[in-house]
């Protein structure tokens, strides 16, 4: 029977899954795609939280620690590190063991980082054992590509921008609920108390791995395929995906990283004050991240995404004038400007993978399922590489404030840099994707499937 689910290697897998098919879909397709992406989102919501949070651990470490501003961006570099690069082997798991199988184990990986922080994290530790704590955290990171692929196969196409938006959108959530935790924590506790907050925690993981064993399904149609992979490395569209998602997603983990960290050192906020804002941009920019996915199913990925870094260029050139100025209200506007904007550029930048690959399809004469297929096949390979990309950049930019903050003592010149690259994206975004009368994606989709590219 269409969509059913049947005992298989030991878990619930759905033997055949066509939601392209809108009978399909309506009859039971929807029903049973809606509740795996609710705890996905669940589980990936938590991963945020784990791999954010020493975001907020550094507020925690005073003088005490003996850790100047440089060490503490280089903790938070190493966990955004680590979290990039397990995305890739965690976006091929979920084909090797089942979407179901791996959201389970996946969860309950985040124990280790959170066990850990909480023997280590007191005055007297070395750096070198909080630098490997930190590199812990980075599996909460590799959620994200496991749960977007997962995902991204149990929905057609025009619900891609929504759906996807929702489950990062609530993933990303994540990063602001935990510092939000942590201002909790300071405002009653003190900030010598940041075991409080990890052991909040370990039973939320606990139960969301419960809940995943009970509630999802693995797609049995979605098969590890070393030929999407190498065909996904190989195209170029693949790495100008990871360019802009650099660029939007990039910037949205990297300042929710730093945040709290940048307005203690160049605005001399204390834990508590720098807690108290850390959390409002992050928040914002996880809200508007499926609103993004909206505005691109219904107007056009490319054309959001350009619009998106246009105006993060103006809330950087906002954010320079403020930290020249030393204006703490005026910075604020315009910080939190990025994070909204990123949220938008995000959602938007994931809508256009599977349209560019379902484009591709079409041009090279497929049709129906068949492009489908394809388009699924190819964006499910590709967004595991292009989520890795894309984190690195908010390696580059908690890199790009510790050297500012070195040389300088401000983040002024670090955010010229981020103008520059904004500017980068803007210049790219329109020259291959809108760019008339034949940006290359175009042409590659012949003139007949332009209303095609639409989504893109």
């Amino acid at each position: 029977m269409t969509g059913t689910t049947a005992p298989r290697r030991g878990g619930r897998w759905i033997e055949r899954w066509d939601p392209e098919d809108e009978a399909f879909w309506k009859e039971s397709g929807e029903r049973v795609a809606r509740r795996n992406l609710l705890w996905s989102v669940v589980s990936e919501h938590i991963g945020f939280s784990i791999w954010s949070l020493w975001s907020v651990m550094v507020l925690f470490m005073g003088p005490e620690y003996g850790i100047d501003p440089a060490g503490k961006f280089f903790l938070i570099a190493t966990a955004t590190t680590v979290g990039a690069l397990v995305r890739i082997p965690y976006t091929f798991a979920v084909a090797r063991f089942g979407g179901r199988n791996w959201t389970v184990v996946s969860a309950l990986l985040l124990l280790a980082p959170t066990v850990a922080a909480l023997f280590v994290m007191e005055p007297g530790t070395s750096y070198g054992t909080f630098l490997a704590v930190a590199a812990l955290t980075g599996v909460g990171g590799g959620n994200f590509a496991s749960s977007m692929t997962n995902i991204n196969a149990f929905f057609p196409l025009r619900k891609k921008g929504w759906a996807l938006g929702l489950n990062a959108g609530g993933g990303n959530i994540g990063v602001p609920v935990v510092q939000l935790a942590a201002l909790l924590v300071i405002a009653t506790a003190g900030a010598g108390q940041p075991r409080l907050l990890l052991a909040v925690y370990l039973p939320l993981i606990v139960a969301a791995a419960v809940m995943a064993l009970l509630r999802m399904d693995n797609l049995a149609p979605l098969r590890n395929d070393g030929g999407a992979l190498r065909e996904v490395v190989r195209e170029r569209h693949t790495w100008i995906m990871a360019l802009l998602y650099v660029g939007s997603f990039g910037s949205f983990i990297g300042y929710s990283f730093a945040f709290g960290l940048v307005l203690q050192t160049q605005f001399g906020r204390t834990p508590l004050q720098a807690a108290s804002l850390t959390f409002v941009g992050p928040l914002l920019g996880s809200l508007i991240r499926p609103v993004g996915g909206a505005l691109a199913d219904r107007f056009g990925g490319a054309r959001i995404t350009l619009g998106a870094f246009a105006a993060m260029a103006a809330a950087t050139g906002i954010v320079v004038y403020a930290s020249l100025r030393e204006s703490l209200p005026l910075f604020l506007v315009g910080f939190v400007g990025l994070f909204v904007l990123s949220g938008i550029g995000n959602g938007s930048t994931y809508k256009m993978i599977p349209g560019i690959f379902q484009a591709q399809a079409l041009a090279r004469g497929m049709g129906g399922e068949a492009a489908a297929a394809y388009g699924r096949r190819l964006s499910g390979a590709s967004m595991g590489l292009i989520g890795a990309v894309g984190a690195l950049g908010g390696l580059g930019i908690n890199l790009a404030f510790r050297e500012a903050f070195r040389a300088s003592g401000s983040g002024t010149g670090a955010f010229v840099t981020f103008l520059g690259c904004y500017a980068v994206c803007c210049t790219v975004t329109w020259a291959v994707y809108l760019r008339r009368p034949a940006a290359p994606a175009r042409a590659a989709a012949g003139a007949e499937t332009k209303p095609q590219l639409t989504s893109v």
